[in-house]
């Protein structure tokens, strides 16, 4: 059994950005906190296949180059190969959840 909390983790930027919670041996994942007009930075995966759950804000997915606005709520499970960013383009920030495997931590197209 492995235990963390959230709390006592933190973000990259100190107060945005990616957040993570577990890594390996199979899967990571963990919280993004995006401020308004920040974004994640575009990126692919070869073998990884991604998911996000927007659980905090409503801001826009790029996957291939097509926005779609999210919704809270929403769920997007992305597929190796399809690039892909989130824009908080909202007045307020934004949290996500991301779940990424198999656990290949240099698997990532720029």
């Amino acid at each position: 059994m492995q235990r963390v909390n959230e709390k006592e983790q933190g973000y990259r930027k100190g107060d945005s950005g990616p957040k993570y919670l577990m890594r390996g041996p199979r899967i990571e994942w963990g919280v993004i906190r995006l401020k308004p007009g920040e974004r994640m930075g575009g990126h692919g995966h070869r073998e990884v296949e991604e998911t996000f759950y927007f659980f905090d804000g409503a801001p826009t997915i790029l996957v291939d180059g097509v926005p779609t606005r999210v919704c809270e709520g929403d769920a997007f499970r992305l597929e190796p190969g399809e690039m892909h960013d989130i824009v908080n383009d909202t007045p307020v920030p934004v949290r996500v959840i991301f779940i990424k495997a198999p656990y290949l931590p240099e698997d990532k197209i720029a």
